[in-house]
């Protein structure tokens, strides 16, 4: 299995770390330009939206030149893409960048997953996505330790970015996998789906907000907390190790405890342990890395906490829809939680990102209990999925959406 699939595996690991090292190193140059907390949510925001437009591009793309073909014009788009970012400092000039790094790799995360989907037998589907998790989380972790190679925030950090992305297409390109097969399309029924799943809906939205907040401004946060280059770099790796070591107990307990009990204990302990970084001004570095593993360890948690509820009741002919359902929703949270928490540490301080934190916490809690669980769509043959928390909008769980009220693809 791992040499069939491990030429897909590298490829997603080196793109998920050029990924997160192009977050991290763009949100530092704003912070030290001088630019507000802001601008720095608006970048993350612009590549959210970019990520889900790519869904409507990449499956236009896929249907005409064939996936390895789009998926290598892709990387090269990156690449470009992420030079460019030395031309100019404009926010405008950098907004449509990250917009365009954002659905290029939709493009490419489409191409890579339905692969992996099409390719894998169902006896071992579930080993396949565990690996391919392991592998994107990986790959984010180095890229934010990358961050140590370049602490004068130069060009060369910029250089790697276009590198890795670069090299990810060799992999591809040389896979002797057979490509994937023509998947149909499904509607999505909005309506449907407000009805029978809202509290699946408001945790995916909330889980967007967090967690596109954390890939947009956790950076500037740990930075204007006095932390040099490598250590931001420490603090983010940390935190989204932390995330992938959650999801061994999650799906233990995941399979015995009610879902929605579950993902409010989540949301209680989010705030608690959020507001004592909320109200600590100055917190040690070794005081953030605690802290930080803690909260990332909670907060990745919350995506595929509610992509398993709403399978729960969901009818098995419309999941697929429900993907796409799930993809616009979280996509809708990672545009608009950076831009709020960025609104509020600019007027409110640093710390603010943390209230932010705790306050979007607050929100889930009280909007999703086991009390609301009418049980009346339960499916017994629900699959469990626990799919890795999206970087930007970017899952092993999520499809490319063709309409948002109309059509989408399957990637599973």
């Amino acid at each position: 299995m791992t040499k069939t699939f491990g030429a897909l595996y590298l490829a997603s690991l080196l793109m998920q770390l050029g990924s997160t090292l192009l977050m991290t190193y763009l949100a530092l140059r704003l912070n030290a330009m001088g630019s507000s907390e802001t601008a720095g949510g608006a970048l993350m925001a612009a590549n959210a939206l970019g990520m889900v437009l790519g869904g409507w591009v990449g499956r236009s793309l896929i249907a005409q030149v064939g996936h390895i073909r789009t998926y290598a014009a892709c990387a090269g788009l990156i690449a470009a893409a992420v030079l460019a970012h030395e031309f100019s400092t404009s926010l405008p000039f950098w907004l449509v960048l990250r917009g365009l790094v954002g659905l290029a790799m939709m493009c490419q995360l489409m191409v890579l997953e339905s692969w992996l989907n099409d390719q894998a037998r169902t006896e071992q589907r579930g080993s396949v996505l565990a690996l391919y998790m392991v592998a994107s989380y990986v790959g984010m972790m180095l890229g934010q330790l990358a961050l140590s190679l370049d602490e004068g925030l130069g060009i060369r950090a910029l250089l790697g970015v276009a590198m890795v992305f670069a090299l990810c297409s060799v992999p591809v390109a040389l896979t002797r996998s057979a490509h994937p097969t023509a998947v149909p399309a499904a509607s999505i029924d909005l309506r449907l789906f407000l009805r029978r799943i809202p509290q699946s809906l408001v945790t995916i939205l909330v889980s967007g907000m967090i967690n596109g907040s954390f890939y947009g401004l956790a950076a500037i946060y740990a930075s204007k907390q006095g932390l040099e280059t490598a250590q931001v770099g420490q603090f983010m790796a940390l935190t989204i190790g932390a995330g992938l070591l959650a999801q061994l107990p999650l799906g233990w307990l995941s399979d015995r405890l009610p879902r929605a009990s579950l993902i409010r204990a989540v949301a209680v302990l989010l705030v608690l342990i959020s507001l004592p970084l909320a109200f600590n001004q100055t917190p040690a570095f070794v005081t953030l890395l605690w802290f930080g593993s803690a909260i990332g360890f909670l907060q990745f948690c919350l995506y595929p906490l509610g992509v398993a509820l709403a399978n729960d009741n969901m009818e098995p002919h419309l999941r697929v829809s429900l993907s796409g359902m799930l993809l616009i929703t979280f996509g809708v949270g990672a545009c608009i939680g950076p831009l709020i928490a960025g609104v509020l540490m600019e007027f409110f301080g640093t710390s603010s990102f943390y209230f932010f934190y705790a306050g979007s916490a607050a929100l889930l809690a009280l909007c999703v209990g086991q009390a609301k669980v009418t049980g009346k769509h339960l499916q017994k043959d629900a699959p469990l999925h626990h799919p890795v928390t999206p970087n930007g909008i970017a899952s092993s769980n999520l499809v490319s959406v063709g309409d948002p009220v109309g059509e989408c693809i399957d990637r599973r």
